[in-house]
């Protein structure tokens, strides 16, 4: 397509428009196992607006899907590329644009990393609380198009809740800026919660203001031991209905503590059936905090209780949350002969209520499709993420793991929750995604994609 890459080398310059073979094949895809993903024509790297505008421009003149990808760790095949599209990079638009300490607010690009960030504002004692599992390379651009969410949320809430505004590129190449930087503002249609979760198919984010909050206090962390992981869910039930409110509340299964372990040997309970793992961030009164979640999780069945003693082991412990999904990908790869192993991730979320419910059938759904499934999550709010192993070079085998996704899509839904807590829909969920919107949801969003992207260029085949 001569003439399409000659257009966005004029309209960007050359060296922002890349054709090497094996950088187009290093953005095929994210992270998400077993989706399909085409051969982009191009990469593109804009680093202002004006560049995000010329490469929509040129692409709609030449008929040509763009894929909005950041740093291509998401889990739903939400920024895979389709075969001839322009990809559309934001890794040079990475600045920090301001932080404001007095309103507590932050603008930044949406290539900026999370860590970056973090790093950045905690100078001025402010925090932005969204912390996904991947936050030292994901990047906030890919946390607002997917509605990121991380193991603070069971307190502190997930990214649309700290986006009060947003710059946009839609798909006419019109600019529109949504949001306000005032405390309060609720004029009009909250646009900038519709981009939000959008997952580039409504626009590409240019610019985003974050609300910041101060950094919490001092932390305590405690580690609750359980025979079986719908124990470990009755013990999560019975601390919301306690009425207490860790600052963390995570989840891990024996299959992900061996792996964990594995991994990286850190002494942890490997004979252990599920481990939760909790937090209070209160300062002088997080002792007895944890206290109080240490009576509900021993009253709920727990065979051990303990706190870590200093705050090493603790990082310890939240480092090896954070090592579950490296730790069950060579689990997965180690499984089968040629390191042909592979994950297909679920991230499904359930009232609190129903997260026994939701352990419990999931180990039944491993039983009857014959697949290992391990599962780790943010307990506190009830989205759990099944890792279901796979063998690629076993076509059986692979079925056995998509009727089993299906499996636990299903009883998702039928325990009242939703098909992604976090993740996005991506290419995974898109059915899933209109039997949970029914008939009327899903021509609403249609209609709202026509209106905003009419070619129906931007990032094609996800979400709907």
């Amino acid at each position: 397509m001569p003439d399409l890459l000659d257009d966005l080398r004029d309209a960007l310059g050359a060296a922002a428009v890349l054709t090497d073979p094996d950088l187009l094949r290093g953005h095929q895809r994210d992270e998400a196992d077993l989706c399909v993903a085409g051969m982009p024509v191009a990469v593109t790297r804009p680093a202002d607006t004006a560049g995000v505008v010329a490469v929509l421009q040129v692409a709609a003149r030449h008929g040509v899907p763009v894929i909005p990808q950041g740093a291509r760790t998401g889990l739903a095949g939400a920024a895979n590329a389709v075969e001839g599209a322009v990809v559309l990079s934001t890794a040079a638009l990475n600045r920090i644009v301001e932080i404001d300490p007095v309103n507590r607010m932050a603008v930044v690009q949406p290539g900026v990393v999370n860590a970056a960030l973090a790093a950045a504002v905690a100078e001025h004692g402010l925090r932005f609380p969204p912390d996904p599992g991947s936050w030292e390379s994901s990047t906030v651009g890919g946390n607002v198009a997917t509605n990121a969410g991380g193991m603070c949320c069971v307190k502190y809430g997930v990214t649309s809740e700290y986006v009060i505004g947003m710059e946009v590129v839609l798909g006419t190449g019109e600019v529109l800026r949504t949001g306000r930087r005032t405390a309060k503002g609720v004029a009009g249609y909250d646009l900038t919660r519709l981009f939000v979760g959008s997952e580039g198919t409504l626009g590409v984010i240019t610019e985003i203001t974050l609300a910041l909050r101060p950094q919490p206090e001092e932390s305590l962390t405690m580690v609750a031991v359980f025979p079986d992981t719908a124990t470990a869910g009755a013990a999560v039930a019975g601390i919301s209905a306690a009425g207490l409110t860790p600052s963390l509340l995570e989840l891990l299964d024996r299959t992900h503590l061996g792996a964990i372990e594995a991994y990286r040997p850190m002494g942890l309970r490997t004979d252990a059936g599920a481990l939760l793992l909790a937090a209070a961030d209160t300062g002088p009164r997080a002792a007895d905090d944890l206290a109080r979640l240490a009576e509900v999780c021993t009253a709920a069945g727990a065979d051990e209780v303990f706190a870590a003693t200093d705050a090493v082991e603790a990082a310890d412990l939240l480092q090896a949350r954070r090592l579950a999904h490296p730790a069950m990908e060579r689990y997965a790869a180690e499984a089968f002969p040629g390191g042909n192993g592979g994950l297909v991730i679920d991230d499904v979320a359930v009232p609190r209520g129903s997260l026994a419910a939701l352990l419990d059938g999931v180990e039944k759904i491993a039983a009857e499709y014959q697949v290992a499934i391990g599962v780790v999550g943010h307990a506190g709010d009830g989205n759990m993420h099944p890792n279901i192993v796979v063998d690629r070079a076993d076509p059986a085998s692979l079925a056995r793991g998509r009727r089993a996704f299906d499996a636990i899509m299903r009883l998702g839904l039928d325990l009242g929750g939703t098909c992604t807590g976090e993740h996005g829909v991506g290419l995974l969920k898109r059915e899933w995604l209109a039997r949970e919107l029914g008939p009327v949801g899903v021509r609403v969003h249609q209609a709202i994609k026509a209106a905003l992207d009419p070619a129906g260029l931007l990032n094609p085949g996800k979400v709907l």
